[in-house]
């Protein structure tokens, strides 16, 4: 199962973890200098969310950001209420 967001497409990307020894110039020292690059992984926070899509409740893996931006809409927790939707649809 990849780690992607379903609703944004926010996946795994690289980069590096890039580590330094010295003292800041403004601090007095002579200058910060790279002693070591690695390669990194950075993650998306995905988390597992019931939503409503085409008024069925289905589970999708969504990004924290998309949650918080208002991207997705929620289910409601009570199940009645999916049946309430279903009939207002076909009747």
């Amino acid at each position: 199962m990849p780690r992607v967001c379903d609703i944004t497409g926010v996946g795994t990307t690289r980069g590096n973890r890039v580590r330094y020894r010295g003292k800041a110039k403004y601090l007095g020292g002579i200058g910060k200098k790279v002693t070591s690059i690695a390669r990194r992984t950075f993650k998306p926070n995905l988390q597992e969310v019931t939503s409503l899509v085409d008024g069925v409740p289905t589970k999708l893996r969504v990004s924290a950001r998309a949650i918080k931006s208002g991207l997705i809409v929620k289910a409601p927790k009570r199940k009645f209420t999916y049946t309430a939707q279903q009939k207002k649809k076909q009747g």
